[in-house]
């Protein structure tokens, strides 16, 4: 018999501390066991934006499974039944995108959870979670570890804020700085001022309901000032970018500049 792994993300949230993370798009296991190495608290597996199905995420958790950092999946939408499969297959945090009101949060909270607090079906001896039944407690004690992390990336979600944080079962809320900033109408300057300042009132906010506040932001400068406001969960680079402008640089140094334009992401910029 197997005992069920702690959340140590949750605790660590649950506890103020910070935790930094990285933002992972590649879809692939190599990528994600590479990364996990690299000191990070938490990698982002993302299938909203990056080509990800619960298969190869299955894959990813299991390549990241032996080292100290802790996967968080990015579903590609709020659904129950996808929120199901993902928990089965072993995640114990979500990233939940495009959550823009309390009840949205509160639909988000019962998929995650059990009967009578939820509506998580009752499948867990099929599933990886439960280390196929192995795990004796699991549909006693997998409430507890599951931790829920909304995402607030529009205008409405702002106007809906206070209530999304104070659902509880919400431990987090997460904010999207280059879709907030298009909902805004500052399309593609997620380092807008007006983008800034509705962040990191934002960031107050929710730290003011009692949950942790998180964000990806890729400009260093920037990410310390989100971190220095209050947000405890920060992604602070993507896998995807970190590639291209790594191997662009390399290029242009045995390379003379041939006019074309960099397929790497400028500095401060987020693709999500």
């Amino acid at each position: 018999m197997q005992a069920l792994s702690p959340n140590l993300f949750k605790r660590a949230l649950q506890q103020g501390q910070t935790q930094i993370g990285l933002w992972v798009g590649l879809a692939d296991d190599n990528v994600a066991e590479a990364l996990a190495g690299c000191g990070f608290d938490w990698l982002l597996l993302d299938a909203e934006h990056g080509p990800n199905d619960v298969r190869t995420v299955l894959s990813q958790l299991r390549a990241v499974a032996p080292y100290p950092v802790h996967p968080v999946v990015r579903p590609v939408e709020g659904r129950t039944a996808l929120v199901k499969q993902y928990l089965d297959v072993g995640a114990q945090t979500l990233l939940v995108p495009m959550i823009d009101s309390a009840e949205q949060a509160r639909q988000m909270v019962r998929a995650m959870r059990y009967a009578p607090a939820g509506v998580r079906g009752m499948g867990a001896a099929l599933a990886r979670a439960s280390r196929w039944n192995q795990v004796p407690q699991y549909v006693h004690q997998a409430d507890d570890e599951m931790c829920l992390l909304v995402q607030a990336e529009t205008t409405e979600a702002l106007s809906h804020l206070a209530g999304i944080a104070q659902v509880e079962g919400v431990d987090g809320v997460f904010f999207g700085p280059a879709d907030l900033s298009a909902s805004m109408g500052y399309r593609g300057q997620a380092n807008h001022p007006a983008v800034q300042q509705a962040i990191t009132e934002g960031i107050a906010t929710v730290r003011a309901a009692g949950k942790a506040a998180g964000i990806l932001m890729a400009d260093p400068v920037q990410a310390r000032h989100y971190l220095a406001a209050g947000a405890q969960f920060v992604a602070v680079g993507v896998d995807t970018t970190l590639l291209v402008g790594a191997a662009t640089a390399l290029a242009r140094s045995f390379k003379p500049a041939t006019g074309t334009t960099s397929a790497a992401a400028p500095a401060g910029s987020s693709p999500y």
